[in-house]
């Protein structure tokens, strides 16, 4: 199938050799774009070069792609999923890689060790009050820094052309411009961006692990089940 993967527009993946893994093509659309807030990012990084954090945790491949070259830390990184632990490993910082690709499971992976320990989340301008809500519960002490926000491109997605597609985020689905059509297959890459698509009226077909490979693999047995593209 060749599938329309959302992503913000200036900072698309190496996505085509993932998917060819898998028998399929895909090209990038983009319904968000991403503005950078230097004042932030320079107060995240002053404050992890001066050993406030315990602990870092990288919530998406952008924050630690724009940190990383200028990171300095002894500090416990953490990141969300391969790629972001590829972003930070290609600048030599050592990570620890989460156990899934949702951040309400960073409490739980860091167990009682959290407790009384300082957290740093470079992230973007969208709340998650359940994520800042969980460590200050467990004991922990957070400061999020809102190093960029997202914005609505404006553009019809070009889908003329695909088979399916992906949403990679709530949000991506949120401010998309798009048009559904009877022979356009929907995805959602994880159970949170599926459930605001269905409070959208939008029902994904298939429902990823909240990863590009989790959302293939969940395609192709759709598509075993289901007789084939």
């Amino acid at each position: 199938m060749k599938i329309a993967v959302t992503r913000l527009k200036g900072k698309e993946k190496s996505d085509a050799s993932r998917c060819r893994a898998y028998g399929h093509e895909c090209f990038s659309v983009h319904p968000l774009r991403s503005e950078l807030r230097e004042t932030e990012i320079a107060a995240f990084v002053d404050a992890a070069s001066a050993g406030e954090f315990d602990c870092i945790f990288f919530t998406s491949a952008l924050p630690a792609k724009i940190i990383a070259p200028r990171l300095s830390t002894t500090a416990r990184v953490i990141a969300i999923g391969p790629q972001t632990a590829k972003e930070l490993r290609d600048y030599a910082i050592e990570c620890e890689t989460l156990t899934s690709f949702y951040s309400r499971d960073f409490v739980p992976y860091l167990g009682d060790w959290i407790r009384r320990k300082r957290i740093g989340i470079p992230r973007a301008d969208v709340p998650n009050q359940n994520l800042l809500d969980s460590i200050t519960n467990a004991g922990g002490i957070v400061r999020e820094f809102r190093c960029y926000g997202l914005e609505p491109t404006g553009e019809d997605l070009p889908l003329d052309d695909a088979d399916a597609i992906l949403f990679t985020s709530a949000m991506s689905y949120a401010k998309a411009r798009w048009t559904p059509r009877d022979t356009l297959l929907v995805m959602a890459i994880g159970e949170i961006t599926a459930a605001v698509m269905n409070a959208g009226g939008t029902v994904p077909a298939v429902i990823g692990d909240g990863s590009l490979e989790g959302s293939l693999s969940a395609l192709n047995a759709y598509l075993q089940k289901n007789g084939g593209a």
